[in-house]
Parts: C-alpha cells; structure tokens; sequence
C-alpha cells in the first residue's frame, strides 16, 4: 500500500470537497453562508453564488427553526463537539427538502475561539417519504383493526394466534394476552382448526373452510355464532399467516328472526281481518236486503220504524265492514292500481253527486275550483281517487254543523309523462285539537273518544286515505285554519299524462291569437333550439314557426357551442339539462368566446321551476328564463322583449 504521505493533502481535500455525495458547507457563526460544495446545490437547487445572497434560515422549514437552538449554544460552549438531526428545508422551486443534518464547530488553534461551522447534508427526502407513507399505512391498519366491529385475530402458518384486535374480547371474553401463544383450536376447535391449517396450503379450499367455521368458543363455555372470513398476511411477497375475521351473528340472527315473526304475525292478522269480513258481509248484505223487500210488503206504521231502524243500524255495520276490508286489503298488500283515462272535474261531480244530499239536510254550502293548468285528461285509478275524495267530503261534511266546504285542485308539478296534482278539502268545521292532529292518520285512532264521540265511524278512513294516496305516489296531511275554525286536508297524486302519441300536426291547429300576431315581428329572427328530447324540439320548433320565425334544431350544449361559431343566432332557447354538456356550461364557453362582438340572447329553459332559478341562471351569463310546460305566449313575450331591447342598444 502507498503512503498517504506521498500525496498532495490539499489536492486530496478538494477532490474530496468537490465530489463528495454528500452537501459540506462552511457557515459563519451569524448562520450566513461561507462556501458550499456542488452536492449543496445540487440538494437545494441553488448555484453558489445565489448561496451567498440569503441566510441558512430563510430556507428552513418554519416548524424547524428552533431544534437546533440549544444544541448551537452547547457546541458554541465546547459542552458538545458536534450533533446531528433531521431538518427540512425549501429547494428553489418551493419543494420541502427532508435532510439528515451533521454540524461541527471549526475553532483558532491558538486561542480557541469559534470561527465559523461546517455542515453535512445529506439528503434522506426519498427516505423520510417512504417512511411517512409506511407509518400512514401502519396507523390506517391499526385504526381499521383496533375500531372495527369485527373481531380479527392473526396467526401464524402453524396455527399459534399472533394478535388481535379489541372485538376479539367482546366476542371471546378471554383477553388479548391471554390468546397469544395459544393454537386457534382454542378458538374455533380442534376438527375446524385441522381443516383450516390444511386449507392454508390450497387456497381453493380457503373458500370452503371459511363456510364451515360457523362457531367460536367463548372463554364461559358457551359457542357465538359467527360469520369468518380468511385474509393471507403477506410480506414480501410470502405469505407468513392469516388474518381470521369474525362477524359475530347473534343479534343479526335475532333481528331477522323478529323480523320473520312480526312479518308473518302481521300477515296472518291482515288475512283473518279480510276473512272475517267477507265472511260477516255476505250474511250482512242479506240482512240489509231482506229489510228492502220487507219494506215492499204491507206494514203499519210502527212496523215500518222498527224495519227501517233495521235497515240503518244494518248500513252503518257494513260501512264498519267494509272500512276494515278495505284497510286489511291494503296492509296485506293486495291493493293495486287501475290505470284508465280520467277528467277531474267529472270525478269531483261524481262525488260530490254522492254527499250532496248530506249536505243540503245541514244546508251546507259546497264550491269547486279546479285550476286551469290542470289537464283535462290524465290516466290513473278512478275508483281508489273517487274513495280518498268521498272519505275526505264525507269527514268535512259530518264534522261540519253549519258553513261550508270547498274543494280546489291545482297542478303542483307537470313533465311530458305525469303530473302532480293537489286536492284540497276546506271546511269551517269543529276542526281538530292541536294536540291530536298528529294521530288523525293512525289506523283506529277517532278524535272523539270512544265512550263520548258524537259521529260514527271506525277511525280507518284517514288511514285508509292516507294508504291509497301512498299507493298514487303522493301524500296527505292537515292543516289547521288560522284565521277562521275549520280543517284544511290536502293530498297530492301523481297521475300519467299521454305523451307517446304525440303529434305534432296538433300544433298547426292552433288558432292565431291576435295578441301573439301583434307582438311577432315583421323580420324573421335567426333563433338556435338547444334540446335533447324530441317532443320538446317539436314543441318549440312549431311554436316559433308560428311566429313567423327560423329555427336550427341542435341535441346538446356542444352542439349549440358549435352552431354559434358558424352562424350569428338572435335567440338562443337553451335546455339546462342535456347530455354530454349541459346549458349553463355551453352559455359560458359562448360568452367567453363572443366577449366583445353581438352575442345571442340565450334563454333557460328548464323543467324545474324551482323560486331562486331565474336570479341563477341570469347570474350565469343567461338573459331571460322560461319553465316547462312552454306556451306560445311566453315565447312571443321573449321575442317581444328581445325585440325592445334591440332598439335600444
């Protein structure tokens, strides 16, 4: 071996100095930079002569800056000779830096006075990551393992249990410490242990082993019935053991076996109920038809009473009946809709042809007011509507000593296949207490007592009500009158418009308003159709055409972005939901594109006419908003206000 001495120290310094992997700098004692070797900048991305133009400090990590305040006063006062830590720092393009710090103090030789520091990087970022990412995965592990609801014990290949989690007690009753070391036999029995340790070396039979383990031992010698499965532990690339997750059962099974009991409990109670009625009504209608054909015969007076008593006691006993046949039909599930065209108002005649003669014994006054938004012909179950507006007339009517009754019906919502509509029964009845007003709807519940009522009746017609209305997709409730006594019961419907059979001949029957002619313009206007649905194109298209102007057909927002590249639109009708890109985002790309040239008029056009959308959609580059159902009068009013606003700009 050659002799150190034969070579140049100082050339050997700076080979050193200069091609060391790892970053030496000398700092001075006031923390600004001396010299730094390339590895320094070649870690934070500074040349050597930006170094010199900032302290170590401006780049360190803020949560840093104080580790290395009482080990610089300890190296300063000789109590150290040097120390090392992990620091972060900020490279030039703002990246934190993670680095394994080795700081020493160069003294005089003379007189022993610090001088300046010489620092070691070296850069661990690569390091500390990985590191970080592992503790982030331990710490999820060990969150998921130690809170769930699942007991989960390891074990080894050779079937000794590793560890578990904290379920395991609450399943078992043995504690942690006391499983560890122990064979899963313990657990789970000898013959299921077998098999599971033989299943550890085929994992086709995992699957099958997991199906059978079905119990585990709990420490007070009683079994808990559980659900298992097998996960493999798996480090580097080997599988060391097996994770045994166990769900335990008990309240599960218990549940469903209550479930099963109240479901069967409750189905038998609904068909003894409709049994029963059938059975009591046939005889029933016998008794109630004998006493008309008694009638019919020749009876005195005092005969004639008794009959007739008879026969009432006998019609209110088979409305009790059938109040329970019909709730016992609907609670067993054997109720199911008709669907067949209907008018409303016919349907408020019909029924209101049935009580009206109630009403005229208490001289009450009945009125009707059926909105004109509602279609004249809709599709649903005429008998079960006709049933929820008998039962609701009949409540108002008997609960209403003198007064009157209305009933409105209005369209709370329309798309091209159904629509929502509200009914409304007002009375200025007795109305209800406060206090009752939640229960109105219980089966069986009366608001009169049942020892002190004055009306008849089971308490199921609200009940029944309250089923059919759910049966028609709606919903029903009660309101109390505020400024006069009385009830207000409201219910909802969807029920089917006809929309297949559109025909679009339809629209060139319609009769030229003169309202709309006047406020057409004489100059056709350029006007872009943004819809995706195809009667909705139509109806737009014919209406336009109506007035007298041209009209382009696009299916989506993209398409509309496209058409206005090509040609200079007056009016824009924009869907807000279509596919691919809906209309507030095609409104934005047009508006950024024309920024400063004419631009559209572009109008929402939107199903939902929900309060806010107009301030919405005008605050997202839009000039005017209309709701479906579209009539021909708020398309001319759009045209006419574009056409004002024309003039004066």
């Amino acid at each position: 071996m050659q002799d150190l001495k034969l070579f140049d120290p100082e050339a050997l310094f700076g080979h050193l100095y200069k091609n060391a992997p790892i970053g030496i700098a000398l700092i001075s004692l006031d923390r600004k930079w001396m010299n730094v070797n390339p590895a320094v900048c070649s870690i934070f991305g500074y040349t050597e002569e930006e170094f010199m133009n900032f302290p170590l400090e401006d780049i360190r990590h803020p949560d840093d800056c104080n580790k290395s305040k009482g080990l610089l006063t300890e190296l300063l006062d000789g109590a150290i000779p040097s120390f090392q830590l992990e620091n972060r720092y900020f490279n030039k393009n703002g990246n934190v830096v993670w680095t394994s710090v080795y700081v020493s103090l160069v003294r005089d030789e003379i007189d022993g006075k610090p001088l300046y520091f010489i620092t070691q990087f070296i850069d661990v970022t690569k390091n500390k990551l990985a590191e970080l990412k592992l503790q982030e995965s331990i710490e999820r592990y060990t969150s998921l393992k130690k809170y769930n609801h699942d007991a989960i014990i390891s074990f080894g290949l050779d079937g000794i249990i590793i560890n578990g989690n904290n379920m395991v007690q609450q399943t078992t009753g043995y504690l942690i410490e006391e499983l560890i070391g122990n064979r899963m036999s313990k657990l789970i029995g000898e013959k299921s242990s077998k098999h599971l340790l033989l299943a550890l070396n085929d994992h086709l039979e995992i699957e099958k082993v997991e199906k059978d383990i079905t119990f585990i031992q709990h420490k007070d010698g009683y079994s808990v019935e559980v659900l298992v499965t097998l996960a493999p532990i798996i480090i580097q690339s080997q599988t060391m053991g097996f994770y045994i997750i166990a769900k335990d059962m008990t309240e599960q099974k218990k549940l469903i076996i209550e479930k099963e009991a109240a479901e069967k409990t409750n189905k038998a109670k609904s068909e003894f109920l409709a049994m029963m009625s059938h059975e009591i009504r046939t005889p029933m209608n016998g008794v109630i038809g004998m006493t008309d054909v008694l009638l019919e015969t020749e009876l005195d007076e005092e005969q004639i009473e008794y009959v007739q008593i008879i026969k009432k006691s006998g019609a209110t006993l088979l409305m009790i009946i059938n109040d329970i046949l019909d709730f016992s039909k609907i609670e067993s599930g054997k109720t199911e809709l008709m669907e067949e065209p209907l008018n409303v108002k016919d349907i408020l005649s019909e029924t209101l042809n049935l009580v009206m003669s109630k009403a005229l014994e208490k001289n009450l006054e009945i009125t009707t007011s059926v909105c004109p938004k509602v279609p004249s012909l809709v599709y649903g179950d005429i008998t079960k509507l006709r049933q929820v507006l008998m039962n609701l007339l009949s409540n108002a009517i008997k609960f209403t000593p003198n007064g009157a009754i209305s009933i409105s019906v209005d369209t709370v919502s329309q798309d091209l296949n159904s629509v929502r509509l509200q009914f409304a029964i007002k009375d200025t009845g007795i109305g209800v207490p406060k206090e009752q007003a939640g229960h109105l709807f219980d089966p069986f519940y009366q608001v009169d007592h049942f020892m002190t009522r004055r009306t008849e009746g089971t308490g199921l017609g609200l009940a029944i009500c309250k089923k059919l209305v759910e049966l028609m997709d709606g919903e029903i409730w009660h309101e109390a009158s505020k400024d006069q006594p009385g009830s207000t019961f409201l219910f909802t419907a969807n029920l089917r418009v006809q929309s297949n059979q559109f025909d679009s001949s339809q629209y060139d029957m319609w009769p030229q308003n003169n309202d709309i002619v006047e406020n057409s313009t004489e100059q056709s206007l350029k006007i872009l159709i943004a819809e995706d649905n195809e009667v909705n194109q139509v109806v737009i298209k014919k209406m336009l055409e109506k007035l007298g102007h041209k009209t382009t057909l696009v299916h989506n927002g993209k398409e509309a972005v496209e058409a206005v590249k090509r040609y200079p639109y007056d009016i824009i009708f924009m869907d807000i939901q279509m596919p691919w890109m809906d209309g507030l985002t095609a409104t934005k790309l047009i508006n950024d594109m024309l920024k400063g040239k004419k631009r559209p008029y572009i109008v929402a056009v939107t199903a939902h006419a929900i309060k806010g959308d107009s301030e919405k959609y005008l605050s997202e580059g839009m000039d005017a908003y209309i709701s479906k159902p579209i009539n021909i009068n708020a398309i001319a009013e759009i045209i006419d206000r574009y056409e004002k606003m024309k003039f004066i700009f």
